[in-house]
Formats: C-alpha cells, sequence, structure tokens
C-alpha cells in the first residue's frame, strides 16, 4: 500500500528541515547562507497585495512574501505560493534565450518557499520548492522542481539522522563492489584512480573516505540552486539537483540528486529525453537524446549522447560516449565510444582509446563469478567485434583485430596489433604495428588529443604522447621479451641446440645479437612468446626483425626530443639537470603520469594526513604536474643512454651532437612514413572505386596535398632541423 501522509494545509511550505534545529536557528538559517541578499528585500505594500490578489494569486500568508524595491506586481500571475518566498526585481521586459521568448515575472505555477534573483522568468511550473534562483534564470513548463532537506546533490555521504545503507557508492572497476568509491563534486580522474586501487591498505582507504564526509556539510537543509542565466525547459521532474551558471535544460524526463557545474566559460547542457540519477555533471558537459546514467560522475567537457546508458562509472574529461552501454568502469580522459553495439564493463581504461562497433569488452557470462576486471594502458583500440573477457591486461597503444577471444590475455607489448588467427589456432601479435603501418593515426591521435583539452581546469597535467614514461618503459620490457623469444627460436632449432643448458641471460644475450647484427636471419624464425594467453595454443610474434630496431631508435628520439624540449642554454645546464638521470617505473594516475616514487611519497603523505583534504591532493596533482618536465627529461635521457649503453658519466658532447644529427633521419622516416600510410588509402583501387575520378575523391575526402596534419608535420620537420642546427652551434658541441 502506498503510504500517503496527510497534514494540514498551513504546514506547506513550513518545517522543512525534518530534524531538531540547532539552538536558536529557524529552518531558514541554511537558506539565508547560501542566498546572501535577504537584507534587499521588504514586505508587500498594501496596493501590491491587493494587485497579487486581483491577478489571481493566493498565498497561505501575504507577509511571508518579500520583495526588491523594484518588485511590479502586475508581472505575477495566477501563482500560488505556500511559505516565505523571496522574489528580486521584475520589470517589463522578456527574455530570450534560442528564439524563446518569454516575459520576465512568475506566471501559472505553484511556489513553496522559494527565493528569486532580479528578472526571473518562471512559467507553468506546477510545482516548484525549495529553490534558490539566481538573476534571469529562465524556467518553463516544469512538471516538479523540488529539493528535499536531506538532499545531497549527488555526493556521496550522509546527512543527519541518515543510515549507512542509504549511501551512494559508486562500484568502479569490478561489479562485486571491491573497488567502491563515493562520488563527490569536483572528483578528479586521478582521485577515482587511487582511491579504487591498493585495497589492502586500510588506512589510505579511510583517509579517502574521510576527505569526502569532511568536504561537505552534514547539516540538514540545503536548498537546491540555480545560477544566473540558466535556462531550463519543458522538464517532467527535477528533484535534489543544484545546478550552476548558463546551463541549458532542456525536455528531460528525470534528473535526481544531482550537481550539474556549469558556467560562462564552460556551459553545461542536458537535453531530450535523459534520465539522470545519482550523478555528478563536471563543467562544459554535454548530455542529450535519451541519456540513462545512474551512479556516476561526468569529468568536465565529457559528452553522453544518441541514449548511452553509464551506470556505476566515471567518465574522464573531454571523453564522449555515443549510444552503448558502460558498466562498472574507471575511463580516463579522452575516451571515444560511438556505436550502439560496443559494451565496456568492469575496466580501467586508462585514456586516449577508442571501442569500435560490436566490440565487447569484459563480459562474466564466461567467469565463475561477476569479480573480473579489465586493465588496458593509454590508447586502447579494440577493433570491430571484438569480444575479451576477464581478466585481461593490456599495454599502451593495443589494437585489437576483430574476434572472440577466449580465454585471458596479458599483452605486454606496447603499440602491437593483436590476431586471433584461427586458421592456425594462435594468437598473433605484431610489435609496432603502429609505427610500421599506420604512423598517421597514431601520430594524429597525439595531436588530436591535445588540440581538443577543453578544460578550463587543468589541475592534473595530462600526457599525450605516444612517447612517454609509461610507453617507453613498456618498450623496454617489450625488448627484452623480444630479445628472450628471439634466443628461444634460435636455439629450438636442432643444428642450434646448446650442449648445455643455458640461463636466461644467455638466451637473451644471443636473441639481442641476432636482433642487432642477423636481423635477416631472424626474419626466418618462428617467434614465440609466452605468459600472454591463459591457454595451451601457440603465442606467435611477428615482425620482430623491424619492431626491435624501431622500439631502440624511437627511445632514443624520446630522449632527443626531450632534451631540446628542456630549453637549456648549454651543455653544461644540461649535465646539470640530468646528474640524477635514471630509468625507473611510472604509473598513470587519472592521465597524468608520475614516478612510482612520487607516488609512493603522495600515498604516505596522504596517511600521515600531511595531505588532508581533496583540495590539498589537488595541489600536490598540480606540484607533481610542475615538476614533469623534469623528471620527464632525466627518464628520457636515462632510457637513451641505455639503448646507446652509454654510462651518464660517458655523455659528452660530440655523443650528443652525432645522435642530434642522427634523430633528423628518424624525424624524417616518421614524417615520410606519415604521409605514406595515409597516401595508401589515395593509391588503393577498393577505396578509390566509389568516386567517378580522382577530382571527386578531393571533393569528398580532400586531397593528399592539402591535408592539413600532413603539411604541419612537414612544417614542424624543417623547425626540428633548423633547432637541432642551433643547438649544435649555440652548445658548440
Amino acid at each position: 500500500m502506498n503510504k500517503i501522509q496527510k497534514r494540514p494545509l498551513s504546514d506547506l511550505g513550513y518545517n522543512f528541515i525534518e530534524t531538531t534545529l540547532p539552538k536558536g536557528k529557524d529552518e531558514y538559517y541554511l537558506r539565508n547562507e547560501q542566498w546572501n541578499r535577504q537584507d534587499q528585500y521588504r514586505n508587500l505594500f498594501a496596493y501590491e497585495v491587493e494587485a497579487l490578489v486581483r491577478n489571481d494569486n493566493s498565498s497561505d500568508d501575504w507577509n511571508k512574501i518579500f520583495v526588491s524595491n523594484e518588485f511590479n506586481p502586475q508581472l505575477v500571475q495566477h501563482c500560488h505560493f505556500f511559505g516565505m518566498v523571496r522574489i528580486g526585481k521584475l520589470e517589463p521586459y522578456y527574455l530570450e534565450f534560442h528564439n524563446l521568448r518569454l516575459p520576465v515575472g512568475l506566471y501559472n505555477s505553484t511556489i513553496c518557499a522559494c527565493d528569486f534573483g532580479d528578472n526571473v522568468v518562471v512559467h507553468n511550473v506546477n510545482y516548484l520548492s525549495h529553490y534558490i534562483l539566481g538573476n534571469e534564470v529562465i524556467v518553463a513548463n516544469v512538471n516538479e522542481m523540488a529539493t528535499t532537506d536531506y538532499a545531497k546533490f549527488g555526493n556521496g555521504i550522509l546527512k543527519e539522522g541518515e543510515a549507512e545503507g542509504g549511501r551512494i557508492v559508486m562500484e568502479l572497476c569490478n561489479e562485486n563492489g571491491g573497488r567502491s568509491v563515493m562520488p563527490f563534486d569536483g572528483m578528479l580522474p586521478g582521485d577515482a584512480y587511487l582511491w579504487t586501487r591498493y585495497r589492502d591498505d586500510l588506512q589510505l582507504q579511510q583517509q579517502f573516505k574521510a576527505f569526502t564526509e569532511k568536504q561537505f556539510d552534514k547539516r540538514r537543509g540545503y536548498y537546491g540552486m540555480v545560477g544566473d542565466r540558466s535556462v531550463i525547459k519543458n522538464c517532467k521532474i527535477i528533484k535534489d539537483v543544484t545546478i550552476g551558471t548558463d546551463a541549458y535544460l532542456k525536455g528531460a524526463n528525470k534528473l535526481k540528486n544531482l550537481t550539474i557545474n556549469s558556467s560562462s566559460e564552460a556551459k553545461s547542457q542536458i537535453g531530450e529525453g535523459c534520465e539522470l540519477v545519482n550523478g555528478i555533471i563536471g563543467y562544459g558537459c554535454r548530455v542529450f537524446y535519451g541519456v540513462k546514467a545512474v551512479r556516476f560522475v561526468m569529468a568536465s567537457h565529457s559528452q553522453l549522447k544518441y541514449g548511452a546508458r553509464l551506470i556505476n562509472s566515471y567518465l574522464g574529461n573531454n571523453a564522449t560516449i555515443s549510444c552503448c552501454e558502460v558498466l562498472n568502469s574507471l575511463i580516463f580522459p579522452a575516451h571515444e565510444q560511438h556505436h550502439n553495439n560496443s559494451f565496456l564493463c568492469a575496466a580501467l581504461i586508462m585514456g586516449q582509446s577508442n571501442m569500435a562497433a560490436g566490440a565487447t569488452i569484459g563480459s562474466n557470462h564466461n567467469s565463475r563469478g561477476a569479480d573480473g576486471e579489465i586493465i588496458a594502458g593509454r590508447g586502447f583500440w579494440p577493433g570491430l567485434c571484438v569480444s575479451l573477457k576477464h581478466n585481461s591486461r593490456f599495454a599502451c597503444f593495443t589494437l585489437i583485430s576483430k574476434g572472440n577471444y577466449m580465454s585471458e590475455l596479458h599483452i605486454n607489448i606496447p603499440f602491437s596489433l593483436v590476431l586471433n588467427d584461427e586458421h592456425d589456432n594462435r594468437l598473433k601479435i605484431m610489435p609496432g604495428y603502429w609505427f610500421m603501418h599506420n604512423m598517421y593515426a597514431i601520430a594524429r591521435n597525439s595531436w588530436k588529443y591535445v588540440d581538443r583539452d577543453k578544460r578550463t581546469d587543468k589541475t592534473q597535467l595530462i600526457e599525450y604522447d605516444y612517447l612517454a614514461p609509461d610507453s617507453v618503459e613498456e618498450m623496454f620490457t617489450a625488448l627484452q621479451i623480444m630479445e628472450t623469444a628471439v634466443g628461444k627460436a634460435w636455439y629450438a632449432i636442432e643444428e642450434n641446440r646448446p650442449k648445455k643448458e643455458l640461463t636466461e641471460k644467455d638466451i637473451r644475450k644471443k636473441g639481442k645479437e641476432l636482433l642487432t647484427e642477423q636481423p635477416e636471419a631472424v626474419a626466418q624464425l618462428t617467434i614465440l612468446a609466452t605468459g600472454m594467453e591463459n591457454s595451451s595454443r601457440e603465442v606467435q610474434l611477428l615482425k620482430v626483425h623491424k619492431a626491435y630496431p624501431l622500439f631502440r631508435e624511437l627511445i632514443v628520439l624520446y630522449g632527443i626530443r626531450n632534451i631540446m624540449a628542456a630549453g637549456k642554454p648549454s651543455f653544461l645546464a644540461l649535465q646539470a639537470a640530468i646528474k640524477s638521470a635514471k630509468r625507473s617505473e611510472w604509473h598513470n594516475v587519472g592521465g597524468q603520469l608520475m614516478k612510482a616514487d612520487t607516488l609512493t611519497l603522495l600515498k604516505n603523505k596522504i596517511r600521515k594526513n600531511k595531505i588532508s583534504g581533496w583540495p590539498q591532493l589537488h595541489d600536490a596533482y598540480a606540484e607533481i604536474g610542475r615538476e614533469y618536465a623534469s623528471d620527464k627529461l632525466q627518464h628520457a635521457v636515462a632510457a637513451m643512454l641505455e639503448i646507446k649503453d652509454v654510462p651518464l658519466k660517458n655523455f659528452t658532447t660530440a655523443l650528443l651532437a652525432q645522435w642530434l644529427e642522427d634523430s633528423i633521419q628518424t624525424m624524417e622516416w616518421i614524417t615520410a612514413n606519415i604521409r605514406r600510410s595515409r597516401e595508401k588509402d589515395y593509391q588503393n583501387p577498393f577505396r578509390k572505386m566509389t568516386y567517378e575520378n580522382d577530382q571527386e575523391m578531393n571533393a569528398v575526402v580532400g586531397s593528399l596535398e592539402n591535408n592539413s596534419f600532413i603539411n604541419e608535420t612537414l612544417n614542424e620537420l624543417g623547425e626540428y632541423k633548423n633547432r637541432v642546427r642551433q643547438i649544435i652551434n649555440e652548445w658548440e658541441l
């Protein structure tokens, strides 16, 4: 039976706070803290009350209606007021937004205990309760817009008197709730990442919970707010939602327990048919056309559209999800997922990623329990109709070819193509695929993500370059894997079998020797790897003889590019900056790269309460970001010297001059490969067959010669050469 309470009409609009009020406080004390303009309001004059009544308005107590001196009673018609209502100035204007023109004032609405700024427009709101509307706000054709005294506006906190079972949490990365976090307004991708990891560190986990509890007031009685110039029209239910300035809400079905951040510089929009419950929406976000989202956080400038479903998930900055379903996932910045039949579940996706149509990334239907996880490094790209099984892990910039991957995968070679060869019953992996066959895409993506980073708050320094500490560390791992695999393949041949048992070091040494001195011999070997698939079938590495030298060359380029970017005035200054250069483990913390030592220190500060809240942690992110260029330079130089097998003390001007000159050839190869990989699209007869001639093709897709990105890379190559010459001359190398 529905529990319908019957109370005196005289109580409507009063007794908002159901718990005991603090001594000396009335039910409006928090409302007055939120709206500090109460001294600008006065009681109605008698003639104003008469005019209001004549305009078919009613109030349970006209003495509880307060107005500004510029109040015009003729602009309030057919409204019913309950409780204390404060109305700013109303002047004979109309407000226009996107061709919607409505007169200033309050019309045909039931209003309980609300505050209004100047020149608001409220039309046909069936029930408007306990809201504070800023200046020039438009609210038209809304069924219900109300706030409860226990409103938390999407934050995972509890108000006074609430039981723990009522807390809203996001079950990220795992469907069993073992990595749950409490969402909060201002949550950065790094916050979500740190909180979902290290679950065995109870002290660290307790600190994160304390940070969140401390950040928000537990007192009951806060009103919902709508910031200046926000527009809300044709919506059905808006409950416990606070909205920033300049937001635009149109045609939403249900918005409940939300914070919608918006500002004049980063306007947020929610469109038709959306149903959003228990979430945080960041600045500059767009949500429209039938989206369903529950228990979620959208970081700034992210988008949900075309019927997407986002449940128990965090969506990073500058990311877009359309049409598809995403559950229990933590997604770092710059993610793209556009197709209706793609599915992402229980995954940690570390950004710069793209999900193709038909991709099913994570399915617990082929596991014994709903507790599987997938972790994918930056640049993750599962192709058409890829099906992956929990648990799996992928290195940076892994491309997965179409197929049903029945077993768990651990692909620890970056920039690789993964193929499920059903004919040979083998898993095949091509290291360095992107560099050899699609340099255009990987180079353009790095440029694209920087260009499309719309964040107004860049507290976390997000790395978009494909050659960065995380991917380079994985390249070193890949070099070791390739050396060992080649050594084993060599000794597996009958005439090469050793007379005594070899150590792993001996095998790897032989593999390195073959890869550096006899690549043509390596090309003839069938090279197998281990530990990459949880099955009994073989895993084969392809084109290792090409990938190995390419990885080494690009690691050297990584070092040279960072030396050039450091802007040091001399070789002596460079030596001073890299005196402690060394390679070390790095972590991707919400798109921001950190040394393992830095992350360990950060966690220690949190445990010891030296970092005592989320704002302090965000300040720490910013400080780490300021040190990133220096840390990256040291890592890059150490990586380059290791590839060249030169100790830091033997790093001379002559060596640097030679490596700078050599890097020009590498950059020329990259630039040529960028053009060549795109040029194939213009030369492929199957690509051209839908056009009558080359002129029509150029009219439709643009000519190769006018490709802005290719032309920009040519210009950058010229600038790179000039900069190399400049450094050699200025540093007297």
